[in-house]
């Protein structure tokens, strides 16, 4: 990766942070050499403050730390795109972005909410309670079988019954990563991360 950094009188370069989970827009800040340094060898987004003239961990007094997952540049070398994960509000007012955003969570974030809710509820009068009442051995067993349905869907001409079958894979998918004490953006992590190793053997 290599930054232009004299596209800018100040030798800053913007840099726009980004939630990995939720993809909603946090912030933007800037950074010089140093602070993009300190940013990789640290794992935390790093700032340069010009009103300050030194360089600034964000959350380094509040505890609201932005984890960095993804580091990205745009394709004029002058921009840069930070994907992390925030340990608390962003926003000095205290909201979770600078940006006014609507604070809708991603559905299948909200989806794993819903299946930890249900861990605890009546088997009875919930299904995702009585997979978790069965266990992990059941649980499995019911991925294996959608997975089963959904390719042979896949062979077949009814969209429909093909779109059901893969909602019904990923939600077992979701419950088995709960049982497992894992979430999605646990498989996330993986996937970019092979995203990223990928990129770099393709340069």
């Amino acid at each position: 990766m290599t930054i232009d950094y004299s596209k800018h009188p100040d030798q800053l370069v913007p840099a726009v942070i980004q939630d990995s989970r939720t993809q909603r827009v946090l912030m933007l800040g800037y950074m010089n050499e140093a602070a993009l340094e300190k940013t990789r060898s640290s794992g935390l987004v790093t700032f340069y403050s010009r009103s300050r003239d030194c360089l600034w961990t964000k959350g380094e007094t509040s505890g609201n730390l932005l984890h960095v997952r993804e580091i990205l540049l745009d394709c004029d070398q002058d921009t840069l795109l930070i994907l992390a994960e925030p340990a608390g509000p962003v926003c000095h007012t205290g909201e979770d972005t600078c940006f006014r955003q609507e604070n809708t969570p991603p559905f299948l974030s909200l989806l794993e909410t819903v299946i930890e809710n249900r861990r605890q509820a009546s088997p009875e009068t919930s299904y995702t309670a009585s997979l978790f009442r069965k266990g992990r051995a059941k649980i499995a067993q019911k991925v294996v079988e959608e997975a089963g349905e959904l390719a042979i869907e896949a062979m077949g001409e009814n969209h429909d019954h093909f779109l059901e079958e893969a909602a019904d894979l990923i939600y077992h998918v979701l419950v088995l990563l709960a049982d497992k004490g894992y979430c999605l953006d646990d498989v996330l992590d993986v996937l970019r991360r092979r995203h990223k190793q990928g990129h770099s053997r393709s340069q």
